[in-house]
């Protein structure tokens, strides 16, 4: 039996309101050990970060599905094997200091969690063509490497996160929207996710209460303007996904 509060939600949710995207933000260059340190400098206690598969399947962290744009590699990132993409520079892009910041696994993300103490949102974003072997996989890495704080799993993808539910069926999930579709609550139900993220652009009171009332929680991104995060804390909105470490926070909001 869950435990519930007034408002219909589980008492028992375990992780904090603030999530630092892509672990850093816009501090240090995304989804690297690197961003990991920015999170703990600036006194956040949850990060946010992409995972997907190298041709070897081999999960490791990167947003884009080509490599150009954060490293010195370029083309598809799903056509390159891990022994070439663990050597590639993903820091000097971002800024000269980070030169040699290499991509990390998806088990250096879980030391570095375990380090710190940090909970993690594991965004699962497939390549095109690989939904379901990425989700599959990651749900599959993470129930093996995560001790102390369980992950939230999350995808745009339906295919990934149905692949994650039966890979690791006791790993939270949360499924990822741009504006939030008028059948949210089948595809959740399907799902069986525990939240819902979405653009916070698209979000307003009404909605964020009609998702509470759905017995949900709400991930809100990427919320850069303290202003709009004060109004969406005061709307309810239980985690905050933010590039802006330094700007908005429990200490900077308080």
């Amino acid at each position: 039996m869950r435990n519930k509060t007034d408002d219909g939600l589980s008492a028992l949710w375990p992780y904090p309101q603030w999530v630092a995207h892509r672990c850093g933000g816009k501090l240090a260059p995304e989804n690297t050990l690197a961003g990991f340190d920015a999170c703990v400098r600036h006194g956040y206690r949850m990060v946010e970060f992409d995972a997907k598969l190298s041709s070897d399947n081999q999960t490791f962290l990167l947003h884009d599905d080509t490599l150009d744009r954060t490293t010195n590699g370029r083309g598809d990132a799903a056509k390159q094997t891990w022994a070439h993409l663990a050597v590639l520079d993903a820091g000097s892009w971002f800024d000269r200091r980070f030169a040699g910041e290499h991509l990390p696994t998806l088990a250096d993300a879980a030391a570095r969690c375990e380090r710190d103490g940090l909970a993690a949102n594991i965004e699962i974003k497939p390549c095109p063509g690989r939904d379901a072997l990425t989700g599959e996989l990651v749900a599959a890495v993470a129930l093996s490497l995560w001790r102390s704080q369980t992950p939230l799993l999350s995808s745009f993808s339906f295919d990934a996160l149905a692949a994650a539910r039966a890979a690791a069926p006791h790993l939270p999930r949360g499924m990822l929207f741009d504006e939030v579709p008028g059948d949210w609550r089948r595809i959740v139900g399907e799902l069986q996710c525990v939240s819902l993220h979405a653009d916070h652009r698209h979000l307003t009171q009404p909605l964020i209460d009609e998702i509470h009332a759905a017995g949900l929680r709400v991930l809100a991104y990427t919320v850069n303007d303290p202003v709009r995060a004060r109004q969406l804390v005061q709307w309810g909105v239980d985690m905050i996904c933010t590039d802006r470490l330094d700007l908005i926070g429990a200490n900077a909001l308080s």
